[in-house]
């Protein structure tokens, strides 16, 4: 079937400009159409018999969504905890959404090369960012260089969330939350604690921490979790801020040992660790690293909700929930409200952020 366009003319009060394409018709014939020239009857009625044959197809919209491959870029190299949730919502919204989901890792820059290839792409629901509030929410924060801004996303939902874990070394001879605190407060400025680099969810973490226990430690930011866990497990460094999925093993294997955990509540995976906000001095210590998908700003409504949906269903999937708590994370609550959830850490931040005075 050969394509066509339908034009619309619009009228003028003056008089036509091409007088080879102007027709004026009178009143009457345009009332009877048996009175309306003979040429233009039978256009007319070739027209419209063209229409009936092309049928609805003829009106036919863009293709429903998702018509073709979807791009999640995550920020980070492979194998990490960003990436390996990345790869379990791809997997999972591939099945929802019956089209392939391709995982584009973009590292660089602590999230950041990625996150802003997704806030620049066109609002599409066709590249997609499964990220952590490093590159989401904290970023902005702390360095110029990240030129976009939470609000050049759409958010799709909460995927997915990791408690952080305060350790010490074993030279520390350090057994819990107590003697931790004890130690650092009669011996301010001696002790130091690291972190995977500056302005990190750990980082975050370890000033929050020297803020509610009224302690005086140095940051040592490292160039990832690598050479902050050989220091630790080196004993060349006295304490540490981990994910707890990657500080878990070196527990387990009494190379590092556990003071508390930094989320409000005991994580399900490690309920055997107490969380830091147990203890009345640590109360309000409360952050973690969680991962989010977005979209760019101006998603479709109809695209924004399709992607809802596919991520709400892939949440209540037991197998997905069961491939997260494998690699330490808790899943997300499908009632979440994202949005004001986003506002609330990056007030959070914030705070701790202008409290360090951290800048990169």
């Amino acid at each position: 079937m050969h394509g066509f366009v339908l034009l619309r003319h619009h009228a003028t009060a003056g008089p036509s400009h091409n007088a080879g394409t102007h027709l004026d018709l009178p009143m009457e014939n345009a009332m009877h159409p048996s009175r309306t020239p003979a040429p233009l009857r039978r256009a007319l009625l070739a027209g419209a018999a063209l229409l009936a044959a092309a049928g609805p197809a003829a009106f036919a919209q863009a293709p429903a969504y998702p018509s073709k491959p979807i791009t999640i870029v995550v920020g980070y190299p492979p194998g990490g905890s960003t990436d390996l949730t990345g790869r379990a919502v791809g997997a999972e919204l591939s099945t929802r959404l019956g089209v392939p989901v391709v995982i584009e890792n973009l590292g660089g820059a602590g999230g950041a090369i990625g996150a802003q290839k997704v806030a620049s792409s066109a609002p599409d629901g066709y590249t997609l960012l499964v990220g952590a509030n490093n590159e989401i929410a904290i970023n902005k924060l702390v360095t110029q260089k990240v030129k976009y801004d939470i609000k050049d996303f759409t958010a799709i939902g909460l995927v997915a969330s990791q408690p952080l874990v305060l350790v010490a070394g074993t030279n520390t001879g350090v057994k819990n939350l107590a003697e931790f605190t004890e130690r650092v407060r009669k011996n301010p400025g001696k002790f130091s604690y690291g972190s995977s680099g500056v302005g990190t969810s750990l980082h975050l973490a370890g000033e929050m921490i020297k803020e509610q226990g009224k302690l005086f430690m140095t940051h040592i930011p490292y160039r990832g979790v690598a050479p902050l866990t050989n220091d630790l497990v080196g004993n060349n460094l006295e304490f540490g801020v981990f994910v707890l999925s990657s500080g878990l093993p070196h527990i387990k294997s009494g190379k590092v040992v556990a003071l508390g955990t930094t989320e409000a509540k005991r994580s399900t995976v490690a309920p055997d660790i107490p969380a830091l906000a147990e203890s009345a001095q640590y109360k309000n210590v409360d952050i973690g690293t969680w991962f989010a998908l977005m979209a760019p700003a101006n998603l479709p409504k109809p695209v924004a909700e399709r992607l809802k949906k596919a991520l709400n269903e892939t949440l209540e999937s037991p197998d997905f929930r069961k491939r997260m708590e494998a690699s330490g994370s808790t899943v997300a609550s499908t009632s979440v409200d994202v949005d004001r959830f986003l506002a609330t850490e990056i007030a959070k931040y914030k705070k701790i952020v202008e409290f360090a005075k951290i800048e990169e």
